[in-house]
């Protein structure tokens, strides 16, 4: 298997949350992708390939222009105006009944084009943003030419990402960026599997009205985790994307026994559908020992949930999204992909 990777990553760095009231590291961490690497290549698995450069055209096909534009430029601007700080974050957000104004000030750009305020800007983040879709997009690429699999080790993750609003630690989304790739290559239909704990509510949106990708999430019941707002089970697309989303919210304490039983049905889905490739959005933040997790899946778990989803036999394409527990991210990956190549 081929691991698209870059050191790119590490340029968004120094990012803050909030924690009460004070400030702490993000969990959405340099080291995550770091561990990744360093386990995979410590155990010799796989072929580390570095991402091509593609035009802004590729990004276009999901994201709007005004939006792309907003993420290369607002760190500048955030530099030149009266703020300060290392991170640029928004405060103010677009609410019922205000205007999407197109706003000159540097806050009200971070407020019209962020839907919550774990995303935040530092100096390097847009290379590491637009490289992490470049880790996407050159994966897609493998599984197009004669690789039936390959894993993109992406960070920034991306699921969360709509076509014109970050959060969720999330700028591009770049499973929707190699699903619109696979169908540009002549893909007729492709299926995204997101496994994350979180729902994907950028991937839904994005897809909500279409037939030609199939969006499957089984995530932590919305009701009581976050995004809270999308994911919920009686979401099924709409217009002609009327049956091609389907939303799996489980419950607190979710352990592999019960969860294995909503994939089987996620799998007899996504076979209906007989899709031509299938993106897996691999979270690894179901894990028991995560921070951000209330499920109980065991690290040697992964890899039969890995195997589980090797039953499709299809040309798969695997894109690293959440996951953080740094000490255990790169083993988790290690057994989902083990499990993915080999079952």
């Amino acid at each position: 298997m081929k691991i698209v990777y870059s050191e790119d990553h590490n340029m968004h760095d120094g990012l803050l949350a909030s924690r009460g009231d004070s400030w702490a590291p993000s969990s959405e961490c340099p080291a995550r992708a770091n561990n990744v690497a360093s386990t995979l290549r410590d155990q010799s698995f796989g072929e580390f390939v570095v991402p091509e450069s593609f035009a802004d055209e590729k990004i276009l096909r999901i994201h709007t222009p005004d939006y792309v534009d907003f993420l290369k430029n607002i760190w500048t601007q955030w530099e030149q105006s009266d703020e300060t700080g290392g991170n640029a974050r928004p405060d103010t957000f677009v609410g019922n009944g205000m205007r999407y104004a197109d706003t000159e000030c540097v806050i009200g750009k971070l407020g019209r084009y962020s839907f919550d305020a774990t995303s935040p800007f530092v100096a390097g983040s847009w290379q590491a943003i637009r490289t992490s879709a470049n880790v996407a997009l050159t994966g897609a690429e493998l599984v197009k030419g004669n690789d039936r699999m390959a894993f993109a080790a992406c960070r920034p993750p991306g699921h969360h990402a709509t076509q014109n609003y970050c959060g969720g630690y999330c700028y591009l989304n770049n499973n929707a960026l190699a699903a619109q790739s696979f169908l540009d290559g002549g893909a007729r239909r492709v299926a995204i599997l997101d496994v994350d704990y979180h729902h994907g509510n950028g991937t839904q949106s994005i897809f909500y009205s279409r037939n030609d990708v199939l969006t499957i999430s089984l995530h932590a019941d919305p009701s009581v985790e976050y995004p809270f707002f999308l994911g919920y089970a009686d979401e099924p697309g709409e217009g002609i994307g009327h049956g091609f989303n389907v939303n799996y919210p489980l419950p607190f304490g979710t352990d592999w026994g019960s969860y294995k039983v909503a994939l089987e049905d996620a799998l007899l889905q996504l076979r209906g559908f007989t899709p031509d490739v299938l993106v897996v959005a691999l979270g690894l933040d179901t894990f028991a020992g995560d921070p951000t997790t209330y499920f109980d899946i065991q690290t040697d778990e992964f890899r039969d949930m890995g195997e589980a989803i090797a039953s499709l036999d299809i040309p798969t394409l695997v894109v690293l999204e959440g996951g953080y527990s740094v000490e255990w991210i790169g083993q988790n990956t290690l057994n989902f992909l083990t499990g993915i190549e080999g079952g």
